[in-house]
């Protein structure tokens, strides 16, 4: 078995391990901390995007000198990676749909689909998404407990992803580019260390945003990451691929990911950003053990989101950004109103 082969194995079985802790496990630490009610008080569904005000709106608006736009979703399609058992499955039943209709034989096509539908390709975390098990139960965003009687199956009530997409991200947005500052594609980390090349710390963001010649990140910023691991996933080149080779790319799309580490995620916390995502399935990086830049998996997830009601936009196509070294630009985006949905698909606009 190859090296790459054996770390894939022990990401998996460590994974694995992580899924079947003890069903009694508990971590108080939101209960102890007070993450709830966060700062926007004890009835906020929305989270940090709440930070959004007219002033910072027209400041981003004056970004655009070009007049150009950049289109940041990716293709939805049944061969795409997904994480996990995750997938898309559409189909267009009936061929056509329905009719014909009236005179001039009128016929439609509609599509049936299957899939998670706030998480696979590019995809918004909300509210719902990411919790951590209690002494008191599942804990959520601001203090909301999957065991309450207004969440369940049929939707997560005021964690739905709706309450955030009544408000929408209009933003200043920044591009971080790790391939300039790694120079070249960001590995999978090997080890839970601020030292990994894979591993973008609070002093590769600062180190970045002094290359890239622009200001410093802000309150109401929306701040995202090349790592140049999504081009695995080729934006636009994937259905030039045999089956082959997508099969191959996609076990190494899934296996692990290059992104920010725990003090990075601190540090954008701490400027009061508004919403974080990159160019990979997580936005941070996943290497040993699931772990970062510490052996708990998906660390930022909880700190950002859980915590803070930061949220998180993953597999996004940042390709024409960095090939125009568009380092900020106006940004725009809403996730779907999906009632009681975990989170949102959709096609995020950026404009320089």
């Amino acid at each position: 078995m190859s090296q790459i082969n054996l770390r894939r194995a022990a990401t998996a079985l460590a994974a694995l391990a992580w899924l079947s802790a003890p069903a009694n496990a508990a971590n108080d630490q939101p209960l102890t901390e007070n993450w709830a009610p966060s700062e926007w008080g004890a009835d906020d569904k929305a989270g940090a995007v709440n930070r959004t005000t007219a002033a910072m709106v027209l400041k981003a608006a004056k970004l655009v000198k070009q007049g150009k736009v950049a289109t940041l979703g990716k293709v939805y399609q049944q061969d795409a990676p997904g994480f996990g058992s995750r997938g898309w499955r559409m189909t267009i039943p009936g061929l056509p749909t329905g009719g014909p209709f009236g005179p001039q034989e009128l016929v439609y096509n509609d599509e049936y689909l299957s899939t998670e539908i706030g998480q696979f390709g590019t995809q918004f975390d909300g509210p719902g998404h990411i919790g951590v098990i209690t002494s008191k139960g599942m804990y959520f965003y601001n203090g909301r407990f999957l065991e309450d009687p207004d969440i369940g199956t049929y939707g997560l009530g005021p964690l739905g992803v709706e309450f955030v997409a009544k408000k929408g991200f209009v933003c200043r947005g920044v591009l971080l580019d790790a391939t300039a500052l790694r120079g070249g594609q960001l590995p999978i980390p090997v080890a839970n260390s601020m030292d990994d090349p894979g591993v973008i710390t609070d002093k590769d963001v600062k180190d970045m945003i002094r290359r890239q010649g622009i200001g410093e990140i802000g309150e109401g910023d929306c701040v995202f990451l090349y790592t140049g691991h999504g081009d695995i996933w080729h934006p636009s080149e994937w259905d030039t691929y045999d089956a082959a080779e997508k099969t191959k790319r996609i076990a190494k799309f899934n296996s692990g990911t290059p992104g920010f580490g725990l003090s990075a995620c601190e540090y954008l916390a701490s400027r009061k950003i508004i919403l974080w995502g990159s160019d990979t399935w997580p936005s941070e990086a996943v290497g040993l053990g699931f772990g970062g830049e510490n052996p708990q998996p998906f660390e930022c997830h909880i700190t950002m989101m859980t915590k803070r009601g930061i949220w998180n936009l993953e597999n996004m196509d940042l390709s024409q950004l960095v090939a125009d070294k568009a380092y900020e630009f106006l940004f725009a985006w809403s996730p779907l109103k999906i009632k009681g949905g975990t989170g949102s698909p959709g096609n995020p606009i950026a404009m320089y």
